[in-house]
């Protein structure tokens, strides 16, 4: 990344950070025997190349060996959404200017890594490894945990339920098929929504990479778990992508040219391609149950399904039986954190009703807007299993690609 780019987006890289996304689908769709085509063949990542690990990536790192770059850095993550810090909470104020400064001790780095130690030492003691003590266990949004009961919480109104907790208190043995059902009817009817397996579409990006400023964006994904971004930076095309078993990154503010995605970041991307069609998503998923919450002043229906060895997903729905949420999670060495996003202004496309607005929250940047002005139901063939990268995902220029090459020379 750039210097000056490096300055404003290390700025904006603000604890509890949301990416929004303002999903505008207007423009025409056909829906059946479509004609455009877009190849997200070739790409030459080997299904066996491995993410290097932190210490080989990152400089002076001493507690946080042996995990891949990716989920390192989730786990920056987690201390940020933790103590609500950002980066230059623990760094040196020169990290805004010089990206080698992050390897630079302070005490509160320090301090960090004593604590890392602690936290590892009491889930393995008492809770077999699992993260049932993690940074947000005390910490809870304070870079210094209170130790004295507070009155209020006691005898007040207390804590208001987190409607994203990761365990939910079920309905008994109710099905989830109902609530699917009422799903996929209100957005158009099984048989238009089956036909939908799946699109492209461009508009517009604004994020804390682009300092505000508004970039194009391209989509492309294909049922079941197949999907593609392509931002148009100022200094090259900045790349998402996962062919169902393997996801990668090439995007300027990450340490790597290209970031192999891992384990539940990995299962994440996969979740995040499948969510546009529901059709595919609740057979993803080997089980369901079902409860209900309240975000704001809003009673709303959740479904978490889960696999074996992996983390569950949430999915909420309001009264018209309309996907208004969906939590993910990522597991760190310190604890699992949450990806949300949300979805509203549903309008009607090609006789199915899609999400116009959708809001992402994360711990790791600043709000992040992709608004598309088109969108396109059409069919292109899948890509190659476990060889597609960014560099060869549908719609990167040729110029892109020869700016990936220059930055893994970096």
């Amino acid at each position: 990344m750039r210097g000056d780019n490096m300055t404003v987006g290390l700025r904006r890289a603000m604890y509890g950070a949301t990416v929004a996304a303002l999903l505008s689908l207007l423009g025409l769709v056909s829906v059946a025997g479509v004609s455009a085509e877009v190849s997200a063949q070739a790409g030459q990542v080997g299904p066996n190349e491995a993410q290097p690990m932190a210490e080989n990536v990152f400089k002076n790192i001493q507690v946080l060996k042996g995990i891949p770059a990716d989920e390192f850095m989730d786990t920056m993550g987690m201390f940020a959404s933790s103590l609500v810090y950002d980066c230059t909470g623990c760094h040196v104020r020169d990290i805004l200017v010089r990206r080698e400064a992050f390897a630079e001790p302070t005490p509160r780095i320090q301090r960090a890594r004593q604590m890392v130690v602690m936290v590892n030492a009491l889930n393995r003691t008492y809770f077999g490894g699992e993260p049932k003590v993690t940074c947000f266990t005390c910490h809870r949004g304070s870079g210094f945990p209170e130790v004295i009961p507070d009155l209020r919480i006691q005898y007040g109104d207390g804590l208001s339920e987190n409607p994203n907790g990761i365990v939910l208190f079920s309905q008994g043995q109710e099905s989830a098929d109902p609530v699917f059902a009422k799903y996929i009817n209100a957005i158009g009817g099984a048989d238009r929504v089956a036909k939908l397996t799946s699109y492209t579409a461009t508009g517009t990006y604004i994020g804390f990479n682009t300092g505000g400023a508004s970039v194009p964006i391209e989509i492309f994904a294909k049922a079941p778990d197949q999907r593609s971004t392509v931002v148009r930076m100022f200094d090259g095309d900045a790349v998402k992508t996962t062919d169902g078993r393997n996801a990668w990154a090439a995007e300027g503010w990450r340490q790597l040219p290209l970031m192999t995605f891992t384990g539940s970041n990995v299962v994440g991307a996969r979740v995040e391609a499948m969510l546009a069609f529901p059709m595919v998503l609740q057979k993803a998923f080997s089980q369901w149950k079902v409860g209900a919450v309240t975000i704001g002043d809003t009673d709303v229906q959740v479904l978490q399904g889960t696999n074996p060895g992996q983390l569950p997903l949430n999915l909420y729905f309001d009264d018209a039986g309309l996907l208004v949420r969906s939590v993910r999670w990522s597991s760190t060495p310190v604890g699992t954190v949450p990806t949300q996003t949300e979805y509203s202004d549903y309008r009607e496309v090609a006789g199915v009703k899609m999400p116009f607005r959708m809001v992402v929250t994360w711990t790791g940047t600043r709000p992040s807007r992709a608004v598309p002005t088109k969108i396109s139901f059409t069919k292109w063939p899948a890509p190659a299993r476990s060889r597609m990268n960014p560099a060869s995902a549908p719609g990167v220029s040729s110029s892109s690609r020869s700016w990936t090459s220059t930055r893994r020379t970096r």
